[in-house]
């Protein structure tokens, strides 16, 4: 494992309450690991945070959204011959301490994307009525079309290895991607596995998941596998 070349990419929209902590955190438990912040357009002092801690860090002119943000953190791991690529989020809740936990299936060569499950761990996890209809309903989905269960499948705490950044440079969801990015990886022969992790409260700003943005947010990503699938058999 500390032959291999990491890089945590960071993807950050207006996180100046959280991201030192995350970037220390991330240095705590996987010092060897280079650090991207990816500045999604911001308002606040998010950038100035990222250049006084120096890790490294790259900015979009505008907001984006989470899927062109890890694709081009994706394209700079592939470009600079990184091994692992591990998506931590700016907001705290991805517990730094299951890094190296994360990483190790595909240090073994036994997984090419690894996902941190909220649901593995000791007593679960305790979700809002919304995020547990769309884990169950995404859960389905996934079965369905790679015959794989999956028990977190919305969790934005995953690695992966060369060959998911090369997949995901050409082919990642522009928005709410994590569901679909299983589903063509699964399809494009890569194999992939959860670990159970405990995820920490949120740091800093408010959930955007209620009743009717969970409802939203299954149709759009319904509609997006179903046209990705038709897509393929053409």
């Amino acid at each position: 494992m500390n032959t291999m070349k990491i890089l945590i990419i960071v993807p950050a929209f207006n996180e100046e309450k959280t991201l030192r902590g995350v970037i220390l955190g991330v240095r705590a438990f996987l010092s060897q690991a280079d650090i991207l912040v990816v500045n999604d357009g911001f308002t606040d002092s998010t950038a100035n945070i990222a250049r006084e801690e120096g890790v490294l860090m790259l900015e979009h002119p505008y907001n984006m959204g989470i899927g062109a943000t890890m694709q081009t953190g994706f394209l700079y791991a592939l470009r600079n011959g990184y091994d692992i690529a591990i998506q931590v989020d700016g907001d705290g809740q991805h517990n730094p301490e299951f890094l190296p936990s994360l990483i190790k299936p595909i240090s073994e060569g036994k997984s090419n994307l690894v996902i941190g499950s909220r649901y593995l761990s000791d007593g679960g996890f305790k979700s809002t009525l919304p995020r547990k209809l769309g884990i169950k309903f995404f859960s389905s989905i996934i079965w369905i079309l790679t015959q794989k269960r999956v028990t977190d499948p919305t969790s934005g705490f995953r690695a992966i290895d060369q060959k998911g950044l090369e997949l995901f440079v050409n082919e990642y969801p522009s928005d709410y991607p994590e569901v679909e990015a299983l589903i063509s990886a699964s399809k494009k022969g890569l194999h992939f596995q959860e670990i159970p992790t405990r995820m920490r409260d949120r740091q800093g700003g408010t959930s955007s998941i209620g009743i009717l943005s969970a409802l939203y947010y299954m149709v759009k990503v319904t509609l997006s596998i179903s046209i990705g699938s038709f897509r393929r058999v053409r």
